[in-house]
């Protein structure tokens, strides 16, 4: 799945279009590297979403193509 995708299902940011903004200012980083909209994650990748106030490190821990509401926080753990 793509990151842009996946920050959008998992709910942490609210549009697509957001979040692929976000991936071209440089505000996405995947194992230590920025990434594009398309980039490829899979389980066990370490997302780094920087924001003005900070930033938002996460682990990801299943892919999936669309979920519920409440079940949107399992396909992440938030670490530091």
């Amino acid at each position: 799945m793509r990151i842009d995708k996946f920050l959008k299902v998992s709910r942490i940011l609210k549009r697509r279009t957001l979040a692929q903004q976000a991936c071209e200012k440089g505000k996405v980083i995947v194992n230590g590297k920025d990434v594009k909209p398309a980039h490829r994650i899979k389980v066990g990748d370490e997302v780094e979403l920087q924001f003005t106030g900070g930033s938002l490190k996460f682990r990801i821990l299943q892919i999936k193509e669309t979920v519920k509401k409440d079940e949107a926080q399992s396909l992440y753990e938030i670490i530091q």
